[in-house]
C-alpha cells in the first residue's frame, strides 16, 4: 500500500492555460473512505485554507491520509501533504511532504520560483538542500488536482482525448497524462451524481497492474468534486468513495 493513499489523494493534471474562476474556495473540505478489497483500510481528507506567502494571496491546501483498524496494525500510514497555491496564477509556491508509510519516512519542503523555473528542495531527514530546474507552470503533487479542476477545457474533452501536466515529485519532473473516458451517473451515499470519468496514465510494475489501472470519477458540475477512485493493484484492489464534504463553492446536485 506504499504511496497508494497519496496516489488516491492526488489524481490530477493539466498545465497550459491560466485558470478560470476557481471551482473551489477557502473552507472547502472533503473526506474519502478507502477500502482494500472488503476491508475499510483508512481515510483521506483534503481541506482548503487561506494563506499569504511572500506577500501574495494563496490557497493553503492540506491533504492527509491514514490507515485505520486492522489495516493500521499491518501497515501504518500517516501522510501529510500541503501545497500553497498562488491565487492569481494557480501555480504552487511551496509544498510540504511529511509521511510515514510502514516505516518509510520523508520530511521535505519545496519552494518554487516560477519566474526562474527552479525549485529549492529542503530535506529535513537527510539535512540536505538542492536546487532543481523545472519546466514552466510545473505543479506539485497536490496542486495538480486543484489546477485540473480549474482548467477551461476539462469538461470539453472528447472520449479518448488526453491532457498532460509537468508534475514535480521525488526530486524530478514527470509528464503526467490524463485520458477522458466518458460520462455516467454513479450512486454515492449522497445520491446519484452525474460524473466524468478519467484514467490517469500511471507507471506499471511497482504498485499498479498496468499503465491504465487507475480510474477516477469527478462530478460533472462547477465543483469538479472527486467522487470515486478505483485502482487495480499488483495484489488486490483499492476503492475510495467520497464520505463527507462541506464548503463547496458551487451547487452540488444529485438526482
Amino acid at each position: 500500500m506504499k504511496k497508494i493513499l497519496l496516489l488516491l489523494i492526488l489524481i490530477a493534471t493539466v498545465s497550459f492555460d491560466s485558470p478560470q474562476e476557481d471551482a473551489y474556495g477557502v473552507g472547502e473540505y472533503f473526506k474519502f473512505r478507502i477500502h482494500y478489497g472488503i476491508v475499510n483500510a483508512g481515510y483521506a481528507t483534503l481541506e482548503v485554507k487561506d494563506a499569504t506567502v511572500n506577500n501574495r494571496k494563496a490557497f493553503h491546501v492540506v491533504g492527509k491520509g491514514y490507515t485505520t483498524g486492522m489495516s493500521r496494525f499491518f501497515f501504518k500510514v500517516d501522510d501529510l501533504y500541503e501545497s500553497y497555491i498562488d491565487k492569481e496564477t494557480g501555480n504552487p509556491v511551496q509544498y510540504v511532504r511529511k509521511i510515514n508509510e510502514g516505516g518509510y519516512t520523508k520530511n521535505q519542503e519545496g519552494f518554487f520560483n516560477q519566474s526562474t523555473n527552479r525549485v529549492v528542495v529542503k530535506d529535513y531527514k537527510s539535512k540536505s538542500e538542492k536546487t532543481l530546474l523545472i519546466p514552466k507552470n510545473t505543479q506539485d503533487i497536490l496542486s495538480t488536482f486543484y489546477y485540473l479542476r480549474n482548467h477551461p477545457n476539462i469538461d470539453k474533452l472528447k472520449v479518448g482525448e488526453a491532457i498532460a501536466i509537468d508534475m514535480f515529485f521525488d526530486d524530478e519532473t514527470t509528464k503526467f497524462k490524463l485520458k477522458f473516458i466518458g460520462r455516467e451517473n454513479i450512486t454515492t451515499k449522497f445520491g446519484v451524481v452525474p460524473s466524468m470519468i478519467f484514467r490517469p496514465l500511471v507507471q506499471s510494475g511497482r504498485v499498479f497492474k498496468e499503465q491504465e489501472s487507475l480510474t477516477v470519477w469527478i462530478s460533472d458540475d462547477g465543483n469538479k468534486l472527486p467522487l470515486r477512485i478505483k485502482a487495480s493493484l499488483a495484489v488486490g484492489s483499492i476503492k475510495a468513495d467520497i464520505d463527507a464534504y462541506k464548503g463547496l463553492k458551487n451547487s452540488f446536485k444529485t438526482k
